[in-house]
């Protein structure tokens, strides 16, 4: 990178230190503080990491204060809306949109190593049929290091691909097995003559005993999930598998600790916890009581939290949210399901939030955690399996992630350092003279 010009430091009564200044294609510049410490003796202090970019990338994009969500250039509005969640692996993948060809022997391959080995399937017996599936997930992708001996060389430009694949394929698999673990029904094989998301349908829902029909309103529904969680940038789970595989950990281990870090409910779990914030005021009284919980959510000493709402990147509408909105509404058709009252109140708090001055002055728009509960919801999808559907979605965004890193020469192994407030040195004294 050239660098588009310079900044300058003024520390310690005088001292000054030029630092160059970088600029990306779109977005804020960035100033290279690399030789910071070096020349100063000083860190940077950015709990959060709110102002600091960790890395280089070419792969997702966010304005946050426009509503903007890119992919590889490409509007989020347009992918989901005439593409399919392979196109957008393979665009997320390989930079480019596929041509008819191209998606056509990525499907393929994609398709063919769907199965998992049956060894691995046994894997699930050691789990309590009680476990929550997000536990299961971290410890079965984790495994699959364990399968695969012939694919773990990540300086390997096809080792790296063919990794690519298998997660990509296989996490339907791993995740409509924990589901069917979880409910004691017997695993359903992937079918080869199924599309990706038709597939997982059949997977997680249909049973041995009769066929299974997709129906096509809901496939497209959870396609479109699928493609909206597809990548996200640099946030924490991303953030998690670049660190991982900083240290040149296998890429099984490194999405291993992705979908660790997206259970935590302030990541993963947000659409689980606004959904069950609309259960609660529905099962308080429902409409009558929206009023009231505005009221509660506006007082910081209440302890209620309008959940669905706000985002740490979004100060706007989050565009995710507008494309959910959408898809509930045809989900809850395609169901019978219009008049379900959780969608009422969610439209009627949104309503709310977006004239309430109180909200839109903090900009709490609705974020796609809102709507996409209430989809799952109405896919049959229980609450515990929101997160795994998510892992199964953003999985291709961390591979992409951690693709780019294993490629980008200037990459470290990442060492965060910190501000020590600990106590000095000190002696240790024996434990017979200890509180005398």
């Amino acid at each position: 990178m050239e660098a588009k010009g310079k900044a300058t430091l003024s520390y310690d009564d005088g001292k000054t230190l030029e630092l160059p200044v970088y600029g990306g294609t779109i977005g804020p510049d960035v100033i290279d503080i690399r030789t910071l410490y070096g020349k100063t003796g000083k860190f940077t202090y950015d709990p959060g990491f709110l102002a600091t970019a960790s890395c280089s990338s070419k792969i997702t994009y966010i304005d946050g204060d426009a509503g903007v969500l890119l992919y590889r250039g490409y509007p989020i509005e347009q992918l989901a809306t005439h593409c399919d969640f392979l196109e957008v692996c393979y665009l997320l993948l390989n930079g480019e949109l596929p041509s008819p060809e191209e998606k056509k022997t990525f499907d393929w391959t994609v398709t063919r190593h769907t199965m998992v080995h049956e060894q691995l399937a046994r894997l699930y017996q050691g789990f309590r049929r009680d476990s929550h599936p997000m536990a299961v997930m971290v410890g079965v992708v984790g495994a699959l290091s364990a399968f695969y001996h012939d694919s773990l060389d990540i300086n390997n430009p096809d080792h790296r691909q063919i990794s690519a694949f298998r997660l990509i394929a296989k996490l339907p698999t791993i995740v409509a097995m924990a589901y069917k673990y979880n409910m004691g029904q017997p695993f359903m094989y992937p079918k080869n003559s199924l599309g990706y998301t038709d597939n997982f349908m059949r997977m997680m829902f249909g049973v041995p005993a009769e066929e299974y029909e997709v129906n096509p309103v809901l496939s497209r529904a959870l396609d479109r999930i699928l493609i909206l969680h597809a990548d996200h940038e640099q946030n924490a789970s991303t953030s998690t598998v670049r660190l991982a595989g900083s240290s040149g950990a296998n890429p099984f281990a490194c999405i291993a600790s992705g979908i660790a870090c997206l259970w935590g409910p302030a990541h993963g779990g947000a659409n689980e916890a606004a959904l069950q914030m609309l259960m609660d005021i529905q099962k308080d009284g429902g409409l009558e009581k929206v009023g009231e919980f505005i009221k509660k959510a506006k007082d910081k000493n209440s302890g209620v939290k309008l959940m669905g709402f706000g985002h740490r990147v979004y100060k706007n509408y989050d565009p995710r949210a507008k494309l959910m909105q959408e898809t509930t509404r045809e989900v809850l058709a395609a169901v019978g399901a219009e008049n379900d009252p959780l969608l009422k109140l969610a439209m009627a708090l949104e309503k709310i939030a977006l004239e309430d001055e109180y909200f839109v002055s903090r900009k709490l728009y609705p974020n796609v955690d809102f709507y996409s509960g209430i989809v799952q919801r109405a896919l049959g999808i229980p609450v515990s399996m929101f997160t795994c559907i998510f892992s199964m979605a953003r999985t291709v965004g961390w591979i992409a992630q951690w693709n780019e890193m294993i490629s980008d020469p200037e990459q470290k192994i990442g060492r965060p350092r910190q501000l020590y407030q600990g106590a000095t040195k000190r002696d240790v004294v024996p434990i017979a003279k200890r509180g005398k």
